[in-house]
């Protein structure tokens, strides 16, 4: 067995069991990011095995909030399953231990795959924006990831919830303001542009990158451009809402 294998079964195992391991960088501090993608793709290949399928990508740590608050410099990525995606009510014991974020989705209007493509391309290939918030979890004990840990793990994710409404990007993405929300009481704002400058520039960095690994961005997919503020701990009973300028608000509550 190899060495990726064996980690994405721990990390199968981890959250099958909702038992979180120990980091892979404690016991292998030169882990690569390579490494990491090798494990990644394992590990989504074992959850695809069990009857799901990938409907999009995300993309971790975009923003300086999130880099400083995790102490990683380097954004990420990894797939979007479609039993991630939710329509507002979740299973809190489904999760180890929860935080939310608000985020830009961009939907896809035609395939998208780089190498070389400019936020300009990418903003052609969009068919609209959605409100967002993604439920990151992770896998790895008292969230101690180095980046290889998060890579590894699916990126951190835990689940997705979408507004229902696409809005055609006819305007700014950078200048679209966010507050966030848990139990009516405001936690976070922010805005598009914390999104390495720009969702559409987050979402022509994800397609360069995957290129790297032969992988398209196919048209109906949606691209989560990761996160405007420092998550938010979430536990049983709370209720989260963001509402965005030109997008609208998108709700959740945890249960």
């Amino acid at each position: 067995m190899t060495t990726a294998q064996w980690r994405a079964e721990a990390l199968y195992a981890a959250r099958r069991d909702r038992r979180p391991i120990d980091p892979f960088t404690e016991t292998d501090p030169d882990m690569s990011a390579d490494d990491a993608y090798a494990t990644q793709t394992r590990f989504a290949s074992m959850v695809l095995a069990d009857g799901d399928s990938i409907c999009g990508y995300k993309l971790g740590l975009t923003s300086k909030a999130m880099q400083q608050m995790m102490g990683i410099t380097d954004t990420d990525f990894g797939p979007v399953l479609y039993s991630m995606v939710h329509d507002g009510d979740l299973d809190a014991s489904a999760f180890i231990q929860p935080k939310v974020e608000a985020e830009i989705a961009l939907v896809l209007g035609r395939p998208l795959k780089g190498p070389g493509v400019t936020t300009l391309e990418a903003a052609r290939a969009v068919a609209g924006a959605v409100a967002a918030i993604e439920v990151v979890d992770s896998r790895i004990a008292d969230w101690r990831i180095a980046l290889p840990d998060t890579i590894s793990d699916l990126a951190s994710i835990g689940g997705v919830v979408m507004s229902s409404r696409i809005v055609p990007v006819d305007f700014d993405l950078r200048l679209v303001g966010m507050t966030f929300s848990v139990n009516g009481s405001v936690v976070a704002t922010g805005a598009g542009a914390a999104a390495l400058g720009n969702p559409l520039t987050a979402l022509a960095w994800l397609a360069n990158t995957l290129a790297r690994h032969d992988v398209t961005l196919e048209e109906g997919m949606f691209i989560m451009t990761g996160s405007l503020h420092a998550a938010v701990d979430v536990r049983a009973g709370d209720a989260v809402r963001a509402d965005f300028d030109r997008l609208g608000p998108v709700a959740l509550r945890m249960v």
